[in-house]
């Protein structure tokens, strides 16, 4: 059974950091395109990164990030681990959201993900 979950969310203040992990099991997700996306109450869900797989680094490629969250949020991938981060600094209150992982990309669409986690509750106050 293929589960992602999510960890790392919490209640920081506006400024502070967060790392979210998103752990992976029941298959290996290293030849896969992961991703991050949000859902801010009232909101649809939102793509915050992706990052594709890369031949034979465990790093991956980072191919998305939403304009939002450029220059203060990082994807990374642990691909020995199965592993999915998702560094967050500078943190603003419009961070606030519940924080998904996804995996395996089965469209060209960023949204069409087949795993998805429970997703991590986010809170940033002001």
């Amino acid at each position: 059974q293929v589960q992602l979950v999510e960890s790392g969310g919490g209640l920081v203040q506006a400024g502070g950091s967060l790392r979210l992990s998103c752990a992976a099991s029941g298959r290996t997700f290293s030849s896969n395109t992961m991703g991050w996306f949000r859902q801010a109450p009232g909101k649809e869900r939102a793509i915050v990164a992706a990052i594709s797989s890369s031949g034979s680094s465990s790093s991956g490629s980072i191919i998305y990030y939403t304009d939002s969250v450029k220059g203060r949020f990082a994807i990374s991938r642990d691909n020995a681990k199965n592993t999915l981060y998702l560094q967050m600094n500078s943190l603003k209150p419009e961070d606030t959201a519940v924080y998904y992982c996804a995996a395996v990309r089965t469209s060209t669409s960023l949204y069409d993900f087949k795993y998805w986690g429970q997703g991590t509750q986010v809170t940033v106050s002001s």
